[in-house]
């Protein structure tokens, strides 16, 4: 209506009135209702932002935002907000930056009636309205904390790719940021006055609400007068000011005390001031609140900073001691009170590393005197640090590369000083036993290992078959050993033991492979000991669980030990590729076992079928030979397996599929399969559908049925189920996506078996995924693929698929591909197709030039047109377009069957470009796009360039005159180079 009756026209404004006038009613019906949740405080910043456009006038002229009913509606709607939150500065400070809250509190000010350009030290708080003064504080209290939020270093958050108004728009907030703290620091001393005017008051005041600001915002004749009133407002008490004003005047005062320490004293006063106060009247009932373990440390801090050398009350803590040691230059105290502290552990651990800090601050500006208190410091440190389960820091690991009798003297005496055996728990107890025993394997001097190992408290703390233990350890050390030292004659007549016998045939039992020799060492154990469990003694001896069940269960404990290390031995050289051992170990145990458990003989057997597998397809499988008949006819019967009970491993059955699908056996997984079999085993059904679509496509009509079979089982793999769950209330409030049970396997599985095989069955497979990433509706860039065009178009139901599962095993398998084959150009342009659709444009063309190069002699045969199609060119010259290599875009237009000169014409009118412009003129055969050079170059006066362009065109084998073959011989041959000059650019 206003713009309507205006004489003079007036820019729109972003936001319609109507839009305004429904934002402002939905705010309103939220802050009226009892949410439990505040609105965001980001509406602060949109509309104060919305407030403060500036507008334009007729001459096109930027002036400041008009003071208008939509501007003074949107401030209002700002300061809504903020009284919604009842003005609590910790809330605001966290989520507005300080150009925007210095702009919603100078509103603030406005509406309460201060006085423009008056300033605020000069102005009687005890005069004014309750609101106006409680405004006027809040601003001074925002000031200071600010002030002192701009004195803490702030960790620089990591750039994102560069964009250049947000660069713009970040510069101009930190320059108006910075202009800001420079006007407050300025008046820092007017706001602490006021501030302490504050303090003296002692009346409630009161802030503005919704309805206090509802009120100000009516019409002056509509006002009764309500709002200048000393009940308006929400009640602030004048403890709960007097608490709050205190507090952040001590964080002043304390920032202050940095140039000025006789400052350090009024900032204790206020912050033991605010602790009475918040002792007295409770935290809870502030309606600003505190951080009571912040103010705790500034408590702390000034009772450091304030303490006098003869204040003996202040001397008794550590705090206070270290800083008075420190200012002193008193060193070799501060390695007793650490010493002290070993035992109490009341110093916390990020203080004590900040007083080793600075002690290695001080050493290295020259102090050599120094080096030893570092050392001893850290050592207690580090002590410290066994005891309460830290891991050791890397500096106590520096300083002790070259240990001294002083220095392993001075180590033992601060472990012994700092656990009580008496009173130390078993946890602690074995802390420090396995430090100590630690640093004995970790040193290479036999005279400092017995200098541990002879102390007191390490014959307290281990036991004598663990000291032994390790003494024989560190015999068998012998190339690490200093031969140097003068060997010590104790150390070398320790009597051997029985423990020490078991501990060698230990060791030997983990090095050996030999079947034989492990069963002798298990007899010897066995006959020394019967209370051992020999499987445990190596937490590398893993057994799959479905066997360890079945093993566990054998009753004789020498049987049982022999079975589980013999299978898990075996199954670790499998795992390393060491088939040869492997065989050895489980020839054995399924010797052992026949006498006793059919279960386990197949178990062995099955086993022993899966190291066959995995030996062939390492040896003559490799170089393309046929595994040997009787092979694959175990392979099929092993999945024709009926044998109940007997425990099996996913894995076999998935190489026994993978196996028959890598070496075609196509017949027998199509025809003579058993039909039970395919009905329950997911393994199998899968690899018969896979088989009967491979062996069909050489054909010359690609059957579609087995392919739609083979695609539908697929979608149900990547199929999603939708779960619905309710809240307290009744309504839907969360919807889970889970993998779909209804497919024969997982994704997971799914994926595992495919990685598995060989090319033919893995383009198959890989064509399948690539048409269901592209039955996707939103999808953009079709990825391109061998035999795409045997799989159905559609599916019933999109939302059921997990297109990105489907995305990410699309990139999974040609990875996987790349890895077999990296010459294949069919996956090379799947790959590039991938990047091009994730808009990653320069790989995009590196793997589209290589998929080129490898099917063409590196360029220097013709590229097949079933490679280069016009789809992949047309995605090439997007690539290059996007990457500002105009002139290659202009080249690549002649590549296509029918030369794009719309597309040529404006790349070449660009003239930011970022490749080499006029030096691939050399590569332009079209005599149309080179007549276009001249004519450009001429009009813009680029004299040389146009000399090039017409050198170019004035080849004799660019004639248009010329026979057909030598103007296509012209053109192959610039293709040949231009082709060549990208290769070395991308690759």
């Amino acid at each position: 209506r206003e713009a309507a009756t205006s004489s003079r026209p007036c820019t729109p404004p972003q936001t319609s009135w109507f839009e305004f006038v429904l934002e402002e009613a939905l705010l309103e019906q939220h802050l009226q209702k009892p949410s439990p949740d505040p609105p965001p405080v980001q509406l602060i910043v949109q509309f104060l932002e919305q407030a403060s456009k500036p507008s334009v006038n007729e001459q096109n002229q930027v002036q400041p935002p008009p003071d208008n009913k939509r501007n003074r509606i949107l401030k209002l709607l700002a300061l809504k907000v903020a009284a919604h939150l009842k003005w609590d500065l910790d809330v605001l400070e966290k989520s507005l930056s300080v150009p925007v809250l210095n702009m919603l509190l100078n509103e603030l000010l406005c509406i309460s009636k201060v006085p423009p350009g008056t300033k605020h030290v000069d102005v009687d708080l005890s005069s004014l309205p309750p609101t106006t003064a409680m405004a006027i504080v809040l601003y001074n209290r925002w000031a200071i904390r600010t002030i002192v939020q701009s004195s803490f270093p702030v960790k620089q958050v990591k750039p994102g790719p560069p964009q250049l108004n947000v660069m713009n728009q970040m510069q101009q907030e930190k320059e108006l940021t910075e202009n800001i703290l420079k006007v407050l620091k300025e008046q820092a001393a007017d706001s602490i006055l006021v501030l302490e005017g504050a303090l003296k008051l002692n009346k409630d005041l009161y802030v503005h609400t919704i309805r206090t600001l509802d009120l100000l915002a009516m019409e002056p004749g509509m006002v009764n007068g309500e709002t200048e009133s000393s009940t308006a407002g929400l009640k602030i008490s004048a403890e709960e000011i007097q608490c709050q004003v205190c507090y952040d005047l001590g964080a002043i005062y304390f920032q202050q005390g940095s140039t000025n320490v006789a400052v350090h004293e009024k900032a204790k006063e206020k912050f033991f001031k605010t602790k009475e106060l918040i002792a007295k009247n409770g935290s809870s009932s502030l309606h600003f609140t505190i951080d009571e373990e912040r103010l705790a440390g500034y408590c702390q801090a000034c009772e450091v900073l304030t303490s006098s050398s003869n204040d003996a009350s202040q001397q008794a803590t550590p705090y206070s001691q270290i800083h008075s040691c420190m200012k002193s230059g008193n060193y070799q105290d501060i390695v007793k009170i650490f010493l002290e502290d070993n035992l109490t552990l009341s110093l916390p651990e990020q203080f004590r590393q900040s007083v080793l800090r600075e002690l290695f601050q001080k050493a290295q500006q020259g102090n050599d005197a120094l080096d030893e208190v570092c050392f001893k410091v850290c050592v207690c440190n580090t002590v410290c640090d066994v005891l309460q389960g830290r891991i050791i820091d890397i500096q106590f690991c520096q300083l002790f590369l070259k240990p001294s009798k002083e220095k392993i003297d001075f180590l033992l005496e601060v472990c012994s000083g700092s656990i009580n055996l008496e009173n130390a728990s078993e946890a602690l107890k074995r802390k420090m036993a396995a430090f100590l025993k630690n640093l004995c394997l970790g040193m290479e001097d036999l005279q400092f290992v017995f200098m541990i190992s002879s102390h007191e408290l390490f014959i307290k703390l281990l036991k004598d078959d663990e000291r032994k233990l390790l003494v024989d350890q560190m015999r068998k050390r012998s190339p690490r050993i200093n031969l140097c030292t003068k060997p010590v004659t104790s150390f070398y007549d320790i009597p051997a033991s029985a423990s020490v016998n078991i501990g060698q045939l230990e060791h030997q039992l983990i090095l050996s492979v030999d079947p034989w020799r492990i069963r002798q060492i298990l007899i010897e154990l066995h006959g020394m000991t019967s209370e051992r469990q020999f499987w445990t003694i190596s937490n590398k001896w893993e057994v799959p669980s479905v066997y360890g069940s079945v093993i566990l269960g054998i009753k004789d404990s020498l049987t049982r030990d022999l079975v589980y290390i013999l299978m898990a031995k075996g199954l670790h050289c499998c795992a390393i590729k060491d088939f040869v051992h492997a065989k050895q170990l489980f020839a054995a145990c399924l010797e052992l076992v026949t006498e006793f458990s059919p279960k386990l003989r197949q178990v062995m057997l099955n086993e022993m079928l899966l190291l066959d597998i995995y030996t062939h397809e390492a040896g003559p499988g490799a170089s393309g030979e046929r595994p040997p008949s009787d092979l694959i006819s175990r392979v099929r019967g092993y999945l024709e397996m009926r044998v109940p009970d007997i425990p099996l491993r996913q894995v076999i059955a998935e190489e026994c599929v993978a196996f028959l699908l890598n070496w075609c056996e196509n017949e027998y997984l199509t025809m003579q399969v058993p039909l039970p079999l395919v009905q329950t085993n997911p393994y199998v059904k899968l690899g018969q559908l896979l088989a009967a679509t491979c062996k069909e496509l050489p054909g010359p009509k690609e059957s579609r049925r087995t392919a739609k079979d083979l695609w539908e089982v697929v979608v149900q793999i990547c199929s999603v189920s939708n779960q619905h769950k309710r809240g307290n209330d009744g309504r839907v409030s969360l919807i889970k996506h889970r993998e779909s049970t209804l497919g024969i396997m997982y994704r997971y599985v799914f994926l595992k078996l495919f990685l598995k095989m060989e090319p033919l069955v893995l383009t198959t497979i890989l064509s399948l995924f690539v048409k269901l990433h592209n039955v996707r509706e939103d999808i953009v860039n079709d990825i391109a693929a061998e035999h795409i065009s045997i799989w159905p178009s559609s599916i019933p139901n999109l939302q059921s698929v997990d297109f990105e599962a489907v995305a990410v095993t699309v990139k999974e398998l040609v990875s996987y591909a790349l890895t077999i084959n990296a010459n294949n150009h069919f996956w090379l342009i799947i790959q590039a197709d991938i990047y091009f659709a994730t808009n990653q444009y320069s790989a995009a063309l590196h793997y589209y030039l290589q998929a080129g190069a490898v099917c063409s002699d590196f360029f220097n045969k013709m590229v097949p047109p079933d490679v280069y199609t016009d789809q992949v060119i047309k995605r090439m010259i997007k690539c290059c377009s996007l990457l500002n290599c105009h002139t290659q875009v202009a080249i690549l237009c002649q590549f296509l069957r029918e030369v794009d000169y719309k597309t040529a014409f404006k790349a070449l009118q660009e003239q930011n470009s970022h490749d080499a412009m006029d030096s691939y003129y050399e590569y332009i055969w079209d005599v149309t796009i080179l007549e276009y050079l001249t004519y450009l170059h001429h009009k813009r006066g680029e004299t040389d360039k146009r000399q090039i362009a017409i050198k170019a065109i004035g080849q004799t084998e660019l004639n248009a005159s010329n026979p057909e073959e030598v103007l296509q011989l012209a053109a192959q041959r610039r293709k040949k180079k231009f082709l060549q000059a990208m290769a070395l650019l991308y690759f």
